[in-house]
């Protein structure tokens, strides 16, 4: 697979373990995923890259281990991550809501190895948000 296709191929897969989770076609292109909850969220959306037990993968493209992780000791950094997107890994940030969002974070942080009990709130991840332009409010 050449470089440039490894993004592609990351949303795809997304998109595939989305579409597996029983989503409407039309929301996959409306960007409306349907999962409440930190696990539900994890499981419809970040395990098809990051494996169930969130200890990564290595293949076609390399997805880092989120299992015992501390980058994950501050709850603002996960959650920008996924607002924005880094390296391979594309943006969720107009796909998931603060409140989805802050739940994955939460779920991340508490489990898999992780023994982080600060929690993130929905508030805290609407302020990480980039403001939108004049033009779009």
């Amino acid at each position: 697979m050449k470089p440039r296709a490894l993004p592609g191929a990351i949303a795809l897969a997304s998109l595939l373990t989305f579409g597996a989770s029983g989503a409407l076609a039309q929301d996959i292109f409306t960007g409306a995923f349907p999962q409440k909850t930190g696990e539900e969220v994890y499981k419809g959306i970040c395990q098809g890259c990051h494996m169930p037990d969130a200890k990564g993968a290595i293949g076609a493209g390399a997805y880092p281990a989120l299992a015992g992780d501390t980058k994950l000791q501050g709850s603002a950094y996960p959650a920008m991550v996924i607002i924005r997107g880094q390296k391979a890994m594309p943006s969720f940030g107009s796909n998931l809501g603060d409140d989805q969002i802050a739940g994955v974070v939460n779920y991340i942080r508490s489990n898999f190895g992780n023994h982080y009990t600060d929690k993130i709130t929905p508030e805290d991840v609407k302020a990480l948000r980039p403001a939108k332009p004049p033009s779009e409010e």
